[in-house]
């Protein structure tokens, strides 16, 4: 949390008191915080005290969700950090079953990590110079995608982001990373689309033919 945050959190407690739990959950080294945490390190600091919610024993994945779902902040000072996070959780159309995010703002957020970083010659791996030199040169992976970038109405943003995930969804395009996924059932839609009679699904041909494509300066 930056301190701007923090400090903003700190007048909402002295203004309105703490009228949210925290949320923590069992496990075998004790009580973990699982929502509420940045509450918690201010109430103590001010003496206050503090509802507590215990969940009992859950899941690791379960307490994540709970985490990301309880705090609308979430990933707000670190939307790279987020963005990684929310691509180990799971795909973006189960995320947003049940997360207070929107297609849009799934990919504003995704949007964050939307680098090559073969494209800026980086490595990925920053080891111990020392290290790497010792080691043998990696043969390295061939290059099979490319990032491309556009623009499209903001009245079909939304729609088009959901007509990705569920075409992800439909074809299990979900081994590679978001991205490469999104990419992939991006080129699925439109080969459908210009596929000949009864090939594509039919859904997916009629959501494209709703779509008013235009350029965008």
């Amino acid at each position: 949390m930056t301190p701007e945050n923090e400090a903003k959190l700190e007048a909402s407690l002295d203004r309105l008191g703490f009228f949210r739990p925290v949320i923590v959950r069992e496990t075998d080294q004790g009580l973990q915080i699982i929502g509420g945490e940045h509450r918690w390190e201010i109430a103590k600091k001010k003496g206050l005290k503090v509802p507590i919610m215990n969940l009992g024993k859950i899941s690791d994945r379960k307490a994540k969700e709970i985490g990301i779902a309880d705090n609308e902040r979430y990933g707000v000072d670190d939307t790279i950090a987020f963005a990684e996070f929310l691509k180990e959780m799971g795909d973006t159309a189960d995320l947003q079953e049940f997360l207070p995010y929107t297609a849009t703002d799934f990919a504003d957020i995704f949007s964050s990590v939307d680098i090559a970083l073969d494209d800026l010659d980086i490595e990925e791996n920053f080891e111990n110079s020392k290290e790497k030199e010792q080691e043998a040169p990696a043969a390295k992976a061939p290059k099979t995608h490319t990032i491309m970038r556009f623009k499209v109405p903001l009245g079909d943003a939304e729609r088009i982001t959901a007509l990705i995930a569920s075409t992800q969804k439909a074809h299990h395009l979900t081994g590679s990373d978001e991205l490469t996924n999104a990419g992939d059932a991006l080129v699925q839609l439109l080969l459908s689309s210009q596929a000949p009679a009864g090939e594509g699904t039919s859904e997916e041909l009629d959501d494209l033919d709703d779509l008013e494509l235009e350029d965008v300066q």
